[in-house]
């Protein structure tokens, strides 16, 4: 098995990774992560960054290799790759400028918060918790993908392996469902 796995090239590795074998990926991370952790280092110098990015590359790589090698498109699966590892370096860098542009909240007295406002936040909670178990399953893996992950549509559509207006209209729904369930 190693020798086939020897003769193939990345494109092959990504089409078997995507039919879930698991010694393909093993493959294909032992050939790409050298030069793309040298790449990313050229990018970055924080180790950390550069670790968690490559991490979310090869997650990536592992959820969504059949939207690679079920596509038609002209392209090398290194090429492939590396847009998802670049993507992954700039959502990094935008979360460390949004921490960075957080303002730091001046210190005050603790107040004890009205009866009120304690029930009604328990409440709309709760509301919430229960509108988000009511979502159809497909919806609410948009949902977590947009909105808790902070992928874009066309991120989101790459890691579900579904097109990008469908990861739209599902948003959508969400966004209708909850807000119907809230109100």
């Amino acid at each position: 098995m190693r020798e086939s796995l020897d003769a193939a090239d990345e494109e092959e590795l990504v089409r078997r990774t995507a039919a879930g074998d698991r010694r393909a990926f093993d493959e294909l991370y032992r050939r790409t992560s050298p030069w793309l952790a040298v790449r990313l280092r050229r990018r970055c110098s924080d180790a950390d960054v550069v670790a968690d990015v490559m991490q979310e590359t090869y997650l990536a790589v592992w959820r969504a290799a059949g939207s690679f090698a079920g596509s038609t498109a002209e392209g090398s699966a290194v090429g492939w790759l590396w847009t998802i590892a670049a993507n992954r370096m700039v959502d990094a860098f935008r979360r460390r400028a949004r921490q960075a542009q957080v303002p730091a909240v001046p210190t005050v007295e603790p107040v004890a918060p009205a009866a009120e406002d304690e029930v009604m936040a328990g409440r709309v909670g709760q509301d919430l918790e229960q509108a988000l178990l009511r979502l159809p399953p497909e919806v609410r893996q948009v949902l977590r993908a947009m909105v808790l992950d902070g992928l874009s549509a066309r991120d989101t559509a790459v890691l579900l392996n579904v097109p990008e207006g469908t990861v739209k209209s599902r948003a959508r729904r969400a966004r209708i469902a909850l807000r119907e369930a809230l109100s």
